[in-house]
């Protein structure tokens, strides 16, 4: 069972990362789309030195920091009891597990991108952060808590976000110039982001559903209705919050053309409208 800032926590590491990512990708399609390639993470323009890389300091320290929480303050450091791991903290283990992938995934990054160590290949990054996914895939898939009832519709729905992540992740190593591919990544890293604070508000906060309730570290409802209802909820908020990005993405690729659109954006469009004038005047004359 998790908590509110649990949930919260990881949820804003997503959500932050996702939207620079979206940002990033855009402006970058935008300004030149024949140069566009694909990056799994986007360093901050226009400056130099250690800045340049705030979003890889940002997951490496946010993750640190969460999997230090999960290991040692959750455990209490009680590690072992009888000389077997703590069976009272396999869920804080999990958690910690697969944030440790996350951290691992932004040192290579760092290593790979700032020293002469570790000269990956092209796509090679996008491959280990799909490995990380797939460690919080299989976290959420098959966890030591059991989640059941309407928790366990909200981390179901949780598994198929991680699983997006993973195919864009993947995609983005095999497409290298597919600017859908890159603008699905960051829009399924601020889907999951949101999505894991519609957990923390719904399970354990303020907007969860009439008929259910929050008690000794359970969810129950007090009729199998009161449960399908609080599951219907969960599919409508999901289909919610694809709409939101949608609109999202509309916005900030419409703001990123009208201040830096290149010509062949447009070149394009009128290409394609003049193409067409052309079918439907030789149809005409024909």
């Amino acid at each position: 069972m998790g908590s509110f800032k649990g949930h919260a926590l990881p949820g804003s590491m997503f959500i932050l990362v996702g939207l620079w990512h979206l940002w990033s990708c855009i402006t970058k399609y935008v300004s030149n789309p024949k140069f566009h390639r694909v990056r799994i993470w986007h360093p901050l323009p226009g400056v130099s030195g250690h800045l340049k890389y705030l979003e890889i300091y940002f997951i490496i320290i946010g993750s640190f920091v969460d999997m230090s929480i999960e290991f040692f303050y959750s455990t209490h450091l009680k590690f072992f009891v009888n000389g077997l791991l703590n069976p009272s903290h396999m869920n804080d283990f999990e958690h910690a597990g697969m944030l440790l992938m996350f951290f691992i995934f932004g040192i290579a990054v760092l290593v790979s991108e700032r020293t002469r160590y570790l000269p990956l290949p092209d796509g090679a990054l996008e491959l280990i952060v799909a490995t990380a996914f797939c460690a919080e895939y299989l976290l959420f898939a098959f966890h030591s808590t059991s989640h059941a009832g309407l928790e366990g519709r909200y981390h179901q729905l949780l598994v198929l976000l991680v699983g997006l992540c993973i195919i864009s992740a993947v995609l983005g190593a095999a497409f290298r110039t597919s600017f859908v591919v890159d603008l699905l990544s960051g829009m399924a890293i601020t889907a999951q982001g949101i999505w894991f604070y519609q957990i923390a508000f719904v399970l354990y906060g303020p907007m969860i559903p009439n008929g259910c309730r929050l008690k000794a570290g359970e969810i129950s409802c007090h009729s199998r209705e009161s449960e399908i209802r609080g599951q219907f909820l969960a599919n409508f908020q999901l289909s919610m919050i694809v709409l939101l990005l949608i609109a999202v993405v509309v916005f900030l690729f419409g703001f990123a053309a009208s201040r830096g659109g290149h010509s062949s954006l447009y070149k394009s469009n009128n290409e394609s409208q003049d193409t067409k004038l052309n079918q439907n005047g030789v149809k005409l004359r024909g």
